[in-house]
């Protein structure tokens, strides 16, 4: 009960959301609208549920003029299992939707008019955000599978790569087929910034991962994974082999022949705590 009384306490409305509300109901379009809401809010209300049982750490539920969005304070360090259950939870509320929708109209409570509208927007809505687009659950759920063979960083610079290949191809298809309107072009538009941004921060990223990984929440490890690396081998280079839900073992190869084996925590100590930013592996070798 208090966790559910916690997810509606984090929901946030965004201004311009109210002027819609407003255009809305003055081109009598105030239902429809409503219902579309109503289908996102649900959406996000599924990532949200998924993430308060995990205990994820969730800062708000927005629901803006073109969609919604549930943001967590988590950084790439739960389990896959667990980042797959959330990313999933807001597609499967469609389903159920679906299901209650039917009913309703089989039982005559609704009529075919307001089922047919429902219906339509609850499939845009599932079939939108299954686009593999970063952020949309479809770029996620491409994240996710990039990064159970690929280190973190390599696997998120190609989910965007993926992202923008797919969102322009959408962008195409839309400009022949449409409806090429005006809120589809806002849509594009936000996901184009998104993925820029994105791109922008993509180091950030990769350092909260590492912060996370070191100071925070480790989550569960799959399996242990080494990392084969020569004494000159930068310490950042190093980190950048770093893979989610893999618990790493650093071997060092000297020039000797001989091999020293590191701990993971102990190149993120030298990293964070001693700022050993320009360090080699040798340097931590000889140090411990």
């Amino acid at each position: 009960m208090n966790k559910a009384v916690s997810l509606f306490s984090k929901i946030h409305i965004h201004p311009l959301l109210w002027v819609v509300v407003a255009v809305a109901i003055l081109t009598a379009h105030f239902i429809e609208l409503s219902l579309l809401l109503l289908i996102i809010f649900i959406h996000e209300m599924g990532h949200a549920a998924a993430a308060s049982f995990f205990s994820w750490r969730i800062k708000k539920i927005s629901l803006l003029p073109f969609g919604g969005v549930a943001e967590m304070d988590e950084h790439g360090n739960r389990s896959l299992y667990q980042e797959t259950v959330v990313v999933s939870a807001g597609p499967i509320q469609h389903i159920w939707m679906a299901a209650l929708a039917y009913g309703l109209f089989s039982m005559g409570v609704i009529p075919e008019y307001w089922y047919d509208r429902f219906t339509e927007f609850n499939l845009m809505v599932l079939l939108f955000n299954l686009l593999p687009v970063w952020p949309l659950d479809g770029g996620k759920l491409i994240f996710l599978l990039l990064s159970l063979r690929k280190a973190f960083p390599r696997a998120h610079v190609q989910t965007i790569f993926v992202s923008a290949a797919v969102l322009v191809l959408f962008a195409i298809a839309m400009l022949l087929i449409g409806p090429f309107t005006l809120n589809v072009m806002i849509i594009i538009a936000f996901l184009a910034f998104s993925l820029f941004y994105e791109w922008k921060q993509r180091r950030y990223v990769f350092i909260r991962f590492l912060m996370e990984r070191y100071y925070g929440n480790q989550g569960e490890f799959r399996q242990l994974m080494p990392i084969e690396v020569t004494e000159e081998e930068e310490i950042t280079t190093v980190l950048e082999h770093f893979q989610r839900g893999c618990k790493h073992r650093v071997i060092v190869k000297k020039k000797d022949g001989t091999e020293a084996a590191l701990d993971e925590n102990e190149l993120l100590h030298a990293y964070f705590a001693e700022k050993n930013l320009q360090g080699k592996m040798g340097d931590l070798v000889y140090i411990y």
